[in-house]
């Protein structure tokens, strides 16, 4: 793979100047991740700033008792600068960064963007956007713990997960591990959207039958 075709793809890249574009360039790395590996921890060094080449990350935090919440998820395109935040100086934030399936990042390590931040005014509002948007979607999801009932986190997650026919394939399993909850949890408010007939369960697929029905739990 050529890193400075990847590199281009990062938003900030053609308002550095040829030096600053050098520096990005010396100090990019390319990395692979199988499905299930540990990409960053709270206790681990400072990454850098990722950009997602292929692949998906699930961005969590755990509880002392070992509950894990899953705040945001990072899919092909996506760049993430919270396992940078040994830079953003204001920013602390201890979660960690797991690979959902194989995943391949362009990786500017952390030195390098703090060099470019002092530097270039449009890396260092960038990388404090993208973080804003990343705590926004973490605290969405804290209140939707806090304050939303289940039926209502659950309607909502199948409404945004359907195609055009109106089908999530995906397993209790996981559901339960996008939501937040626990798959005993899911399994049963399903049962009852099947009893209010809102769905219908199949093997490996969820096909809802009143969206009407889905959106007033909303």
């Amino acid at each position: 793979m050529d890193v400075r075709t990847y590199a281009e793809k990062i938003s900030f890249y053609n308002k550095l100047t040829k030096e600053e574009q050098n520096t990005v360039l010396e100090n990019v790395s390319l990395k692979t991740y199988k499905k299930g590996e540990m990409i960053h921890s709270c206790t681990g060094s400072c990454l850098g700033l990722i950009y997602v080449i292929e692949g998906d990350i699930r961005v969590s935090i755990i509880s002392e008792e070992g509950r894990e919440i899953t705040l945001y998820r990072l899919s092909k395109g996506d760049t993430c600068v919270i396992s940078a935040a040994c830079v953003l100086h204001e920013i602390r934030f201890e979660s960690g960064m797991t690979a959902t399936s194989d995943t391949t990042l362009l990786i500017l390590n952390s030195k390098a963007l703090a060099r470019l931040m002092a530097s270039n005014p449009e890396v260092k509002s960038y990388s404090y956007e993208i973080a804003t948007r990343r705590f926004s979607a973490a605290l969405f999801v804290l209140q939707e713990i806090i304050f939303a009932r289940m039926d209502t986190r659950l309607a909502r997650f199948l409404l945004e997960q359907a195609d055009d026919a109106g089908e999530i394939r995906m397993t209790q399993e996981k559901i339960a591990e996008s939501i937040n909850s626990a798959r005993e949890v899911v399994a049963r408010m399903l049962r009852q959207f099947v009893i209010d007939d809102l769905v219908e369960l199949k093997r490996g697929l969820i096909v809802i039958k009143d969206e009407e029905g889905l959106e007033d739990l909303l």
